[in-house]
Formats: structure tokens, sequence, C-alpha cells
């Protein structure tokens, strides 16, 4: 598979191709490009935030297709409406494998999306690969596929991207996209994750905190990588 990203369809997943899936959020949310790019203080904004889905927004359902179990993390509401009042572009990147497993449809799958959009309101992209572990594509995390292909339609530079997510993989999937990556660690998290990471928060909203306001001396990264990183969602 080669990774090429399909093209967004505001009625639903786009599933054609062998790319991850894409839907672009509703008319008027998908920024200029360039956008994001504004003064904080001394500082510039992120060009866009990219959160991960299961464990970071939402509870992890393992393959949740039933909108009915979507459950926020604690502070995911007032996450997202952070990104939201600083007028940072922000969306989705999720593997979702268990389409690959039989165990999940492009229409549960846009189901979860919408109940999530619901909760939290509209995204400006959402990406998903829908590929399992030995696919060999190029969009489940940790390869960057699904960063690149999320920044690519938000119009905005994966060097000032940055991505939140719970596990090694979505740190692994920034850092390979040249993006800054933050980890909010989970009961799943293993602790030589934590250890990898660029940056650690405690839970989501100090993560939105730390990629709108960066602290002047980042964390030192090891390039080594977690084992096990492949294999979950």
């Amino acid at each position: 598979m080669n990774g090429t990203p399909a093209t967004g369809r505001r009625e639903g997943f786009h599933t054609g191709g062998d790319g991850p899936w894409l839907l672009d959020g509703p008319r008027g949310t998908a920024p200029a490009p360039g956008a994001g790019a504004k003064p904080h203080g001394d500082r510039e904004l992120p060009a866009a935030v990219l959160f991960d889905r299961d464990g970071t927004l939402v509870e992890d359902v393992p393959y949740n297709g039933d909108p009915a179990l979507v459950e926020l993390t604690p502070t995911a509401r007032d996450a997202v409406d952070a990104v939201r009042a600083a007028g940072v572009p922000f969306g989705v990147v999720s593997n979702q494998s268990g389409v690959a497993r039989g165990l999940l449809t492009a229409a549960q799958v846009d189901a979860v999306r919408r109940r999530v959009e619901e909760l939290l309101g509209p995204f400006g992209v959402w990406a998903v690969c829908p590929h399992g572990p030995g696919d060999g594509c190029a969009c489940r995390k940790p390869a960057p596929g699904l960063v690149l292909a999320a920044c690519a339609r938000l119009g905005v530079p994966p060097a000032r991207t940055v991505v939140i997510g719970d596990i090694g993989a979505d740190v692994l999937a920034a850092r390979a996209a040249g993006a800054r990556g933050v980890l909010v660690p989970t009961a799943v998290t293993r602790a030589e994750e934590t250890e990898d990471a660029d940056a650690v928060a405690p839970n989501l909203l100090a993560a939105v905190h730390l990629a709108l306001d960066p602290p002047r001396t980042p964390r030192t990264a090891t390039p080594a990588r977690p084992p096990g990183t492949e294999a979950r969602r």
C-alpha cells in the first residue's frame, strides 16, 4: 500500500483507494493555508493541533462502533474549547484497525465520529486509518501518514503542528511527520513510552496548554522506539 491520501467528502468518509479515510469538517471550519501561525505573547501558536481519538478525546472502548458508548475523557471539552478559542485549526488522527479485522464498518466509524462532534463541536478534519498492523500501509500510527494527510487537508505545515495522544504510537507518528508530540498517559500507556515522549501532560487540558504555550526549553527526546507500539488499536 502506498498511503496516498483519499479525497474527503463532507457527507462521510471517502473509503476509496489504499490511503487513510478523510473527512473535511463542516463548511467554514477549514482554515485558509497558513492559518494558525499567530503570535501568543512572545511566542507563536501552533499551526494546528491534532488529537488522537480513543483514550484521548473519548474513553477507550476497544473497536467501538456504537455512538451510545462514546464518553468524553474528563477534560476533553475544556481542551477542545481552548484550542477553538485560540483560533487554531484542529482535527483527529485515529487508527481504527477494527475495520481491517472485520469488527467495524465505515458507517460505524462515521457514526462514532458524528457523536463525538455532537459532544465537542465540529473538527476541521478527521483522518482515519482502517488498516491492520500487518497491512503495510503508510498511514497507521506510528507511521506519519495520518498526520501528514491531516496537515495537508488543513493547509498547515507539520513542523508547526502538535499531535496529542495517549500511547507511544501517537508520539512516534508526530515525530516521523516532523510534528511535535505530547503524550497524555493513561492506564494503557507503557512506562517506556512516557520516558521516550518529547513532552508529557497529566491530562488533555494540560496538554493543550502545553501545545499553545510550550516551555522555552523542551524535554530532550531519545530516538528509541518503545516496543509494541504498532500492536494496539
